[in-house]
């Protein structure tokens, strides 16, 4: 009885070793994508249920990009990306990614910028990494959780969420208001490659219509930190109002069950108004406390009243 005891006890050293070796690997994993990035965006329709569908012409682009870890924590991993134009000359505060490990709960969205927050069971969040993409203001775009796997030297993470519409053609277009995004994120010996299958989506009290399927290739690839001098300059100006913002962003999510927010107030959208603010708390040097007073007015002023 006691070599059979002895034997369990190994057992359980032996899988609780290589639980943490796999959470290492996820972490290293979610890391690798920081850093600065020549992005090349290719997106292509490819299917329709409907005959007569009209395809839309293929969206391509390219930009540099700094993606900063802000947040390295066991269970948390924040990463900010700023999109640097013009040469070096020109900032603009870009998309956000939170990584959390079994995180309980998401914000699912729903549709008419509106999200729902979904308790999730342990059951469905273990071993799961949720990422956590935020708009350029800091409020909610779309939440997946998917497992990181590690095998053959590759590094996969997949997942599935529904969101608004792309920022390419959330101004062009009104034929659908949803876009269920199948993720593919994987890392490259020179980067990072973000693959994506999407469906886009009708959704109506009578459920959900397909319009028409795309694929997306994001591609990352890693090129001189030289040439971001500016960006690092600027962001550590407005470093601290935005983490003032996220904090207060997380109020608002932790007291609300729904966020449902209005596309303008006064004529502008909500992410003009916090980057006037942002830039006024850097001219200014204002206190974190004047930043969050600030922060909460616009958002509640835009967050829709139930």
């Amino acid at each position: 009885m006691k070599k059979i005891n002895t034997l369990f006890a190994l057992l359980v050293i032996a899988l609780a070793a290589n639980a943490q070796n796999k959470i290492d690997q996820d972490r290293e994993a979610i890391k690798a994508l920081a850093g600065f990035y020549k992005v090349t965006f290719n997106y292509a329709e490819t299917f329709s249920p409907d005959d007569d569908y009209k395809f839309h012409d293929r969206h391509r682009s390219s930009a540099k990009e700094w993606a900063v870890i802000l947040e390295d924590s066991p269970k948390k991993i924040v990463i900010q990306h700023l999109l640097v134009m013009r040469g070096d000359s020109m900032i603009i505060k870009h998309w956000r990614e939170d990584w959390t490990y079994e995180d309980p709960s998401i914000l699912v969205f729903d549709k008419e910028d509106t999200w729902k927050n979904v308790t999730l069971s342990p059951a469905e969040t273990k071993g799961k990494w949720t990422q956590k993409v935020y708009q350029v203001d800091d409020s909610p775009r779309y939440q997946a959780i998917g497992t990181w796997v590690h095998v053959d030297g590759r590094h996969q993470w997949q997942s599935n969420a529904d969101s608004p519409l792309p920022r390419r053609e959330h101004s062009e277009r009104n034929d659908y208001n949803v876009l269920n995004r199948g993720n593919n994120l994987y890392l490259t010996k020179d980067g990072w490659m973000f693959e994506q299958d999407n469906k886009k989506v009708i959704r109506s009290a009578n459920g959900d219509k397909l319009l028409a399927m795309e694929k997306g290739l994001e591609q990352f690839v890693k090129t001189d930190p030289k040439s971001f001098g500016y960006a690092q300059t600027w962001w550590k100006q407005q470093e601290n109002f935005w983490k003032d913002a996220r904090a207060t962003w997380d109020e608002v999510f932790a007291t609300n069950k729904i966020i449902k927010l209005v596309p303008k107030i006064d004529n502008k959208l909500l992410y003009e108004q916090f980057f006037a603010l942002g830039n006024q708390s850097v001219k200014e040097n204002w206190s974190s406390e004047k930043n969050k007073e600030g922060i909460k007015k616009i958002i509640l002023s835009y967050l829709a009243k139930s």
